[in-house]
């Protein structure tokens, strides 16, 4: 069953509209991360926050991204970035609709 990753920090921005068109690229470059199977973007204008919710194959892909991401993050200045990973339970997730099947 795939995991899940929860990566959110605090950001100045952009988001919306500006998110979309800044993060095109970066977008495309992880469909390509190993063990790579979805991604969510979040924001929140208000909190100041944005992030993502991924699912990847296996805990070690997501551990993996997360090491990677992070470093990233934190040399565009980023910091108190959380991650977290979560197993999937799937008979449940899929009975809600859940995109893991």
């Amino acid at each position: 069953m795939p995991v899940l990753l929860q990566v959110d920090f605090k950001t100045e921005g952009p988001f919306g509209r500006e998110m979309s068109e800044a993060y095109t690229d970066l977008a495309q470059s992880i469909t390509g991360e190993p063990g790579f199977l979805w991604k969510i973007w979040t924001e929140s204008e208000e909190n100041r926050e944005a992030g993502g919710i991924y699912l990847f194959e296996t805990k070690q892909h997501a551990e993996d991204y997360l090491a990677m991401h992070t470093a990233r993050l934190q040399s565009f200045g980023i910091t108190g970035i959380r991650g977290r990973i979560f197993d999937v339970n799937g008979p449940l997730t899929e009975m809600t609709s859940g995109p893991v099947g």
